[in-house]
């Protein structure tokens, strides 16, 4: 089993001991991964002493409070950075210093989490950096492992396509049998059970060849300028079917032209990914908001839903590639964890930025603004 070093910074000795406990035996898997990962856990009461640690030992992880006797913990990660280590900072704090650990992410710190946590809340926390990590060891090796890498990738397609191609074979073979008699309308659930899942795993190939033509620079584009509200127009049409099955109305409201440069393709790629999202994710009898307008130079879209929303701690990384929200209002909802991170690295390309706000129980919201462009 691979094991993580972790290093914990930490004055108080029930966090040190407590953090211990908790990592002690766990450990974090992923259906692709050839073995679990485990930690190794070591411990650090102040900041020259976690100095001496990172010269001395390689860690993977650093749980890192702010306030530390002697050096802060600010101190100890302005030398991570100076050093370029290659490991995740995690700041522990007190709630009284959010405004510090706040600072601290904004220098290059992963995450924090506020004390007291609970073992879940560190566990939780754990895992994501530790899939993270092999995301990025794994796509960094890219040039180095071609072949073994590329098949690592495509055993993530084939763990995915594996479950529904099953549940299809077997209902096509309870049809083929006449299980249920010799009437069409006796398989009429069978059949669009099948076709959700083929159109599930239709979804999934796109996003994979999305995700790859970008990650690999190859895709071309034809920038142009195009009219904003009738391509998005023409995106709610083709949910229309999906907004029908959930009982979900679609509202554009766009009172004017806008027209920008850029990809129709790409445009539509990031139109459909947030449209289908905010009607998936929406409540039966529910709404979706697309709002479009200029303000001067920049156009803002923005995408609103009365949906299942979001805790703030699920944003966070909303947009990293393979990223699931996992809760009872998901489980049945398919999805590749690729499509708001193909939508991130679109949005990118053209020097914009993409917002989320989102409340449990009450829908999300998602905000794309484009600067510098022309009326």
């Amino acid at each position: 089993m691979e094991k993580l070093n972790l290093l914990v910074v930490d004055d108080e000795p029930g966090i040190r001991s407590g953090v211990s406990r908790i990592l002690e035996n766990y450990t974090v898997s992923y259906p692709f991964m050839d073995e679990d990962i485990g930690f190794n856990v070591t411990v650090a009461e102040t900041g020259e002493e976690a100095l001496d640690i990172l010269k001395s030992q390689p860690m993977d992880i650093v749980l890192l409070d702010n306030k530390l006797p002697g050096i802060q913990g600010i101190d100890v990660l302005e030398y991570i950075n100076k050093e370029n280590m290659d490991l995740v900072v995690v700041m522990i704090t007190s709630y009284a210093s959010l405004e510090l650990a706040v600072k601290a992410t904004r220098q290059g710190a992963y995450d924090f989490v506020p004390k007291p946590f609970t073992p879940k809340e560190l566990r939780a926390s754990i895992e994501t950096i530790t899939k993270q990590r092999f995301l990025r060891k794994m796509t960094q090796k890219l040039n180095v492992e071609g072949r073994q890498v590329r098949f690592q990738f495509l055993s993530v397609l084939s763990h995915e396509l594996k479950s529904p191609l099953n549940a299809v074979e077997g209902y096509l073979n309870m049809i083929k049998e006449k299980k249920f008699g010799n009437q069409v309308d006796e398989y009429a659930d069978m059949i669009e059970r099948s076709l959700q899942r083929i159109q599930g795993m239709r979804n999934l190939i796109m996003d994979m060849l999305d995700f790859t033509r970008i990650e690999s620079g190859k895709k071309k584009r034809k920038i142009e300028k195009i009219n904003l509200c009738e391509i998005t127009q023409q995106c709610i049409d083709a949910f229309q079917p999906l907004s029908i099955q959930k009982d979900v109305d679609v509202y554009l409201n766009c009172s004017e032209k806008i027209a920008i440069d850029a990809d129709q393709q790409e445009m539509e790629i990031i139109l459909n990914n947030l449209i289908s999202n905010a009607i998936k994710y929406n409540k039966h009898g529910g709404r979706v908001d697309i709002n479009l307008r200029r303000e001067n130079r920049t156009v803002i879209l923005s995408v609103e839903d009365t949906g299942i929303g979001m805790k703030e701690e699920d944003t966070k990384n909303l947009f990293e590639d393979f990223m699931r929200i996992k809760s009872e209002h998901t489980k049945n909802i398919s999805g590749s964890g690729l499509g708001l991170s193909i939508v991130k690295k679109l949005v990118g390309l053209y020097d914009a930025t993409i917002e989320v706000e989102s409340q449990p129980d009450e829908g999300s919201c998602f905000t794309i603004i484009f600067k510098n462009t022309d009326s």
